[in-house]
């Protein structure tokens, strides 16, 4: 009977630190900010320069990028002076982001010696940088704007490092 009433009382605090677990969600974060680390939101590349050329070029590295088996989420905006690449990583390769972030980068400059790259799996970059994308779709959103943003996300990236 001792054993049956442990058991039941185990089971209950189990069950009931579970809810109380499964109920804790972000209040700080904004619903689409929350769901971005859950799901693959798969942003268009973006220049922010608007010429033709740049527009193949960030495609092709997107392309390039989207094939590394490491990754599942890609964004890439290139800006006057820089192209800035981030992505998320599989959960189970995350222990070896800096390798992945080396590959990255070495692949992305063999190809295209002449660009400046920044290339970050930081998740706020990331989120940062779909922001701008969002933010570029407003046709009030101006070149001049964005390239602020752009510099910013920029000089973000090179705090963190």
């Amino acid at each position: 009977m001792k054993n049956k009433q442990m058991i039941l009382q185990a089971f209950t605090i189990l069950f009931l630190g579970g809810i109380l677990v499964g109920c804790n969600v972000p209040r700080n974060q904004s619903n689409q900010d929350y769901m971005v680390l859950m799901k693959t939101t798969n942003p268009s590349p973006k220049t922010v320069v608007s010429d033709s050329k740049g527009m193949d070029l960030i495609k092709d590295i997107e392309k390039d990028i989207e094939g590394h088996k490491a990754l599942f989420d890609v964004a890439v905006i290139k800006g006057k002076k820089h192209i800035l690449v981030v992505y998320k990583v599989k959960h189970m390769q995350r222990f070896h982001m800096k390798k992945i972030e080396k590959e990255v980068n070495e692949k992305l400059e063999k190809k295209h010696p002449d660009e400046n790259f920044i290339v970050s799996s930081d998740y706020k970059i990331f989120l940062e940088a779909v922001r701008l994308e969002e933010k570029m779709k407003d046709p009030n959103y101006s070149e001049k704007e964005a390239d602020k943003e752009f510099e910013r996300i920029i000089k973000l990236k090179k705090e963190l490092t």
